[in-house]
């Protein structure tokens, strides 16, 4: 089962990244998180993101695109950063994530999100 583990921002996060003391012991504690996932055959993927000023969103409606410049509102809505894991089940990503270092320095959020598979877009062959 592939998931998509999303650290959601947090006002902190949208002021961008600014290398301190803290900062750096952070950024380490996450790099031997993502050693472990790694060592486990489990992290497929990951990155962090710019604050939304540097962003862009794309507005569709019908024919019409319309671009509209970040920064975006409701920073708890928006991402900083994320994993892509395989993992056996929901069960085994959500032990993963409790293991997880606070990805912010203070509260925070991660959000876990299953991918479709192919198996998902199959016709239900008439089981109940």
């Amino acid at each position: 089962m592939r998931v998509m583990v999303l650290v959601k921002a947090t006002v902190d996060s949208e002021k961008g990244f600014v290398p301190s003391p803290e900062s750096m012991v952070a950024m380490e504690a996450m790099g031997r998180f993502n050693d472990e996932l790694r060592a486990a055959g489990i992290l497929r993927d990951a990155g962090g993101l710019k604050p939304s000023s540097y962003g862009k969103r794309i507005a569709f409606d019908g024919a019409s695109r319309t671009v509209i410049d970040g920064p975006f509102a409701a920073t708890s809505e928006l991402v900083a950063g994320y994993w892509i894991w395989e993992v056996k089940d929901m069960a085994e990503a959500v032990a993963w994530v409790k293991r997880c270092p606070n990805p912010m320095p203070g509260p925070s959020e991660i959000e876990i999100r299953p991918f479709y598979e192919r198996a998902d877009w199959q016709p239900d062959s008439g089981k109940a």
